[in-house]
């Protein structure tokens, strides 16, 4: 939800303040640096403490700083207050380690890309809180709603147990047990007779397990596998609006406001809010973040974790290339749509390989550094996408694509493919 509610809210504050390209793309990159910044120690911190409890303090406290960005009285306040919900988001994250690590093997490829759907509700709902909310009540509102959901979910946390491979790892062994009971019991089944047992794990969280001779070469391409999958989705979200924002597009069949827009690109400052047909062009291409998942756990299964982020990776190379090619608007939405579910698919795989490639006593720090690393690609994407794009939507468009096709070599050369793997417990 927090890209696209950047993406909404970005043509707003941008008149409400005044501001310039680079100001607005600074917004982005600062939560992004909150990210960045807390990546690693949530990772940390859920290795050696647990994952439950860096998740319920990350939804808490983002939605805490959430909430606060609505009552900012200047830009300077605004930037701050994201920047501490990217902080939050980044805790946040550690929710996927926590899922993966109760699903098993033959299970994942089919489970885990599901998740792409609740990824595009909240997306979903920010569109269409910013086309109800935004033109009569104004943007403050629609951040102050879009918080309801994460309120609502910090009662549910009750029913979320902690990670029963994490308790073993930590000698917590009673209550791995009593996790599984619950499971158990939930199923209707009966636990297996015996009991437990694991040798306790001291070097939780340990970041030289990261570039141990086992999986550093794995390490080194997934930190660059990461700057592509963020650089590259979250690019695909703030390109879309911004091209919609300031009709940078080639349209064949552009109506009177395509025109007017464009005699206005001279000026300071966009004052041109969203209008009723760019959300829906953005409600559309969030549609393909979840329509092509029956392929992507096609490809999961068939081709594995590792070709199907190359063919993925390829494909993204190709259509942001094909951004700059001259066609009708229609043509744009479907565009839009395959770019969104392409990238997508691959942030998905991407991590699910991630989670399944580390052992648990480092899996939620590799997966920290992992995302910290994702985020400067995150930090960067605003600039090309929002200050860049205004020169050149050919020069803006470039990076993008030569950094998935870079990313393709990369990933093919990952030494490791966990597809059907059971998840390691140590190192």
């Amino acid at each position: 939800m927090e890209i696209m509610l950047l993406a909404v809210v970005s043509p707003e504050i941008r008149c409400e303040w005044h501001l310039e390209d680079w100001q607005v793309a600074l917004v982005s990159t600062m939560v992004f640096l909150g990210f960045m910044v807390c990546g690693v120690l949530s990772g940390y911190v859920a290795d050696k403490y647990g994952r439950w409890k860096v998740v319920f303090g990350a939804f808490v406290w983002s939605a805490y700083f959430s909430l606060l960005t609505s009552f900012a009285p200047s830009y300077n306040w605004f930037i701050f207050l994201r920047s501490m919900v990217g902080c939050g988001v980044a805790g946040v994250s550690q929710g996927f380690v926590l899922k993966t690590e109760f699903i098993p093997a033959k299970y994942r490829s089919y489970l885990l890309p599901l998740a792409s759907i609740f990824w595009m509700l909240g997306s979903m709902l920010i569109i269409i809180l910013g086309m109800t909310v935004v033109p009569t009540m104004g943007w403050r509102w629609m951040i102050r709603l879009s918080v309801t959901p994460s309120i609502f979910l910090l009662f549910l946390f009750k029913f979320i147990p902690e990670s029963a491979r994490y308790n073993v790892s930590a000698g917590k062994v009673q209550a791995a047990t009593e996790t599984l009971q619950y499971i158990a019991k939930m199923n209707n089944v009966s636990l297996p007779p015996g009991r437990l047992k694991e040798t306790v794990e001291d070097d939780r969280g340990d970041w030289h397990i990261l570039l141990s001779p086992t999986f550093r070469r794995t390490t080194l391409l997934l930190w660059y596998t990461w700057f592509v999958a963020s650089f590259s989705y979250y690019g695909s979200v703030l390109s879309s609006s911004e091209l919609l924002e300031k009709n940078l597009l080639c349209v064949l069949d552009a109506d009177a406001e395509h025109q007017i827009k464009h005699r206005l690109e001279d000026t300071r400052c966009y004052c041109i809010p969203f209008g009723m047909s760019d959300y829906q062009t953005l409600l559309i291409s969030c549609l393909g973040e979840v329509a092509l998942i029956p392929l992507n756990i096609c490809m999961l299964n068939v081709l594995g974790r590792k070709m199907a982020m190359v063919v993925l990776m390829l494909v993204a190379t190709i259509f942001f290339m094909l951004l700059l090619v001259c066609t009708t608007m229609f043509g744009f939405t479907v565009l839009f749509f395959l770019l969104r579910s392409v990238v997508s698919m691959n942030f998905t795989v991407v991590y699910i390989y991630t989670a399944e490639v580390y052992p648990t006593i480092a899996r939620s720090l590799g997966m920290g550094f992992c995302t910290s690393f994702s985020r400067i690609g995150g930090m960067i994407a605003p600039f090309v996408s929002q200050v860049l794009m205004s020169e050149s939507v050919m020069v803006a468009m470039l990076p993008f694509s030569l950094a998935c096709l870079l990313c393709s070599i990369c990933v093919f050369l990952l030494p490791i493919e966990t597809k059907g793997r059971a998840l390691l417990q140590n190192s």
